[in-house]
Formats: structure tokens, sequence, C-alpha cells
């Protein structure tokens, strides 16, 4: 979009009027919004439509990841995290040891969430995933159960024989009762054939969550960016988002997840996105995507001082307490380990909003 300034103020004030009124904002009022340098204008607007579409509740849970395995087939340039068998650092968990991993957590009282995400073995079978899941739906029965992305379940399909729908059904039937956001990373195939080509496309990682939310089936949505990806391919992942959940109506939230570049194959040659760039991506997330009601700042990878912030910019979820998470600390997050509960409730209290501790289906188990 090549416009003048003059033309560009036109637009912006266009697109405020159509953002106060609720109508939805088009393809070229994304690209528009990107180019704008107003980071307060951009800030405002995204939070009176946070304020008008979700009040000023904060989204958070207690919540433990569970990485059940760092040995991936599926070596992303992206990523900090997997390992082949034979690597230093690698490892695998048993069913017993994913036990013990939780059992651990399950110190924390107020412990409310299973977070169950891991790398493509390339020797594991699908039963072999069930088992695991199973064992901790049987040990921790009162734990809600949120794991697996697009691509594992896509993994799963592949090297099971079994259609997507049927991989489904049987995690479904092991305990498994939402579906986790990651692996969307950007969704068009000239990112993916560079950077992950050896997992599901752009097309499998939509086709997993519509199949999802035909069965009931309530899933996330992410979007890792600031790596070789164009702002106009930012807008236009958002824009197959929406028209899926127009579709559906089955995402629960969408994640905006910086690229960590430091541990990486691409670490010498993309710089770690800027503040800047964070905020104006979770507004213009919550200006565009008019049919997901959340919008998450992800202190891990944002941090914690600009989560907080971001929650002024048009998100209302803040994720949890993410007990033993290493994914996203592989990969270089300076954010801590985990953050209490009583830190959580207080980042919130600190901007005026009100928190409220919910399971992975946002269904609120207290208010503060």
């Amino acid at each position: 979009m090549c416009l003048g300034d003059d033309e560009l103020q036109s637009k912006y004030l266009d697109i405020e009027k159509k953002a106060e009124r609720g109508e939805r904002l088009t393809y070229e009022d994304g690209v528009a919004l990107f180019a704008s340098h107003d980071i307060a204008w951009l800030g405002a607007l995204a939070d009176h439509v946070r304020a008008e579409k979700c009040g000023d509740i904060v989204y958070y849970n207690v919540n433990c990841h569970v990485n059940l395995t760092n040995i991936c087939m599926a070596h992303c340039k992206f990523c900090a995290f997997g390992r082949d068998a034979e690597d230093a650092g690698a490892y695998e968990m048993s069913a017993s040891e994913a036990v013990a991993h939780v059992a651990e957590a399950m110190r924390d009282p107020h412990l409310a969430g299973l977070h169950v995400v891991s790398g493509l073995h390339p020797t594991w079978t699908f039963d072999d995933y069930l088992l695991r899941l199973r064992a901790l739906h049987e040990a921790f029965p009162s734990l809600y159960l949120k794991g697996f992305t697009g691509v594992e379940i896509t993994h799963f399909a592949k090297t099971s024989g079994l259609s997507v729908r049927e991989v489904l059904l049987r995690l479904r039937d092991a305990g498994l009762q939402s579906i986790a956001g990651g692996g969307a990373e950007i969704l068009s195939d000239r990112v993916r054939d560079e950077l992950c080509p050896n997992k599901a496309t752009a097309d499998e990682w939509l086709a997993t969550h519509r199949t999802a939310h035909e069965l009931g089936i309530k899933t996330n949505a992410s979007m890792l960016y600031g790596h070789i990806e164009t702002l106009e391919e930012r807008v236009a992942h958002m824009m197959r988002l929406r028209d899926l959940q127009d579709e559906t109506g089955g995402f629960q939230t969408f994640i905006p997840f910086p690229f960590l570049p430091s541990h990486t194959e691409l670490g010498r040659t993309v710089r770690q996105t800027s503040m800047w760039d964070d905020l104006r991506t979770i507004a213009i997330s919550r200006l565009l995507l008019d049919n997901f009601r959340n919008i998450k700042a992800y202190w891990v990878m944002l941090t914690v001082p600009v989560a907080q912030v971001a929650l002024g910019f048009g998100a209302n979820d803040i994720d949890g307490t993410v007990h033993k998470e290493t994914i996203l600390h592989d990969a270089g997050a300076k954010s801590p380990r985990a953050l209490s509960e009583d830190h959580i409730i207080r980042i919130i209290r600190e901007i005026g909003r009100t928190p409220a501790a919910c399971d992975s289906n946002f269904n609120i188990i207290e208010t503060y």
C-alpha cells in the first residue's frame, strides 16, 4: 500500500470510525495500521475495542506445562527446543515421569490445568503419546487438560494412518479437553517452506482446528512473528484465522508470539522484536480479530513489564503461572520460569483491571 501522508491520515480516521462503530476492518486496513507510527493512538483504539467487547476482566490460569519430549524430527529453523535423539540434552519422559513432573507442581493448591505439548518424536507412535496423556488424566482427574498443537495432531494422523477426526476422538477419550494454539507460526506457504517444511502446512493446521471445532473441542490460535515474514503476511495470517472463526466459532484466544532468535539457526541474521513492535501487534490483533473475544499477552515471551503494558493495548488474557515451561526458555526467554498467582493478581490490579482465575476454556473459577 503506497499512500501519501494526507491519504494515510484520512485512512486512519476512517479506521477509527469503523472500529468505534464496531464495523469489520479489512485486509487493507490492517496493512495501513502496521504502517502507523502513532503507538498511543493504536493502543487507545485497541483498548477501547477491548473494553467494549470484554469489560475489565483479565483472565489467567494456574497451570503447569508438560513437554513430554524435545526429540523432534521437524528441525524448524526458528526452534531452540528440538533435539535429535543423540544430542546432548535430549530427553523423553515415560508416563510415570510425566506424572511425577506434575505431582511436584501439585504443591500449588490452586493448580487448575496442564498444558501438554512436545516434539514430533521420530519413533514414538500415536499410542505412545496417548499412553502418557491417559496416565496424566488418571493421576490428576481434577486438572483441566489442554494439549497438543495442530502440528502434533497432523503428525499423529500421518504416523498412525488414522484420520485427524479419529485422532481427536481418541485424544478426547484419553482426557484431552482443548487444543493448544501453537504451530500456526505464519500461515503462509512461502514462510513455512523456508522455516518449517517438515511439519504441517498452513492448510493442514487450519483443517485440524476446523475438525476439532466440528467435534466441539475448543482450540487456541497463535502467530509467531518477527522473523522472515512480511507485515502483509502477518495481516493475511490474521485474516485466515478470522475466516475460520467466522465459520466455526471454535477459537478461544489469540496468542501473538514474538520470535526469540538468540538460540536458533536464525539468530545470526534476525534481531529480536522491539517492545514497540510487540505492542502494535497486540493492538492490531485486537482490531482485526473482531470475532475473537480474547487476546493473550503471553508474558513468558513478552516479559512481565511488556505484558502488563499490553493489557492496555487490547489484551485481556495474560496466560498464567506456567510452572515448568521449557520450550520458550530454551529459545532465550528472559522472563521468570514461573510467576506466583499473587504476582499475576498484582500485575492486573496495578492497571485497574479485575483478575479472574479461569480454566483453559475460560470458565471463571474465582475473581479477585
